[in-house]
């Protein structure tokens, strides 16, 4: 298993029997709905969690930071999306997650 770096947004993610590690970096995120031609920040989430085919291939190949992503195109089965499906949420909520330790920050400050 890769190491990953959970404070970055860093999933673990095996495909194929191949160790990934993704993240949803806005450069990466940015690709994926290029390529998928969606319109919105939700449309791209739905289609990454819906376990859609060319989503999920284009997400693996554009958002993963460590691992062969082209190994675990190859050998990627049907077995392999409801994974890839949970492991790109997880990827997404790191843009939505970690917020309210701020608030409480703050708070304590006033």
């Amino acid at each position: 298993m890769l190491e990953v770096n959970g404070a970055r947004g860093e999933v673990a993610l095996t495909v194929g029997g191949v160790d990934l590690v993704i993240a949803a970096t806005m450069k990466g995120l940015a690709a994926v709905s290029t390529r998928l031609n969606c319109q919105s920040l939700s449309e791209l989430f739905l289609r990454l969690s819906g376990t859609e085919v060319a989503a999920t291939l284009a997400a693996i190949s554009l958002l993963t930071v460590r691992g062969d992503h082209e190994k675990a195109l190859e050998r990627i089965r049907l077995k392999d999306y409801p994974a890839c499906a949970e492991a790109f949420a997880k990827a997404l909520a790191h843009h939505f997650d970690g917020d309210e330790g701020n608030g409480k920050a703050a708070k304590a400050t006033t």
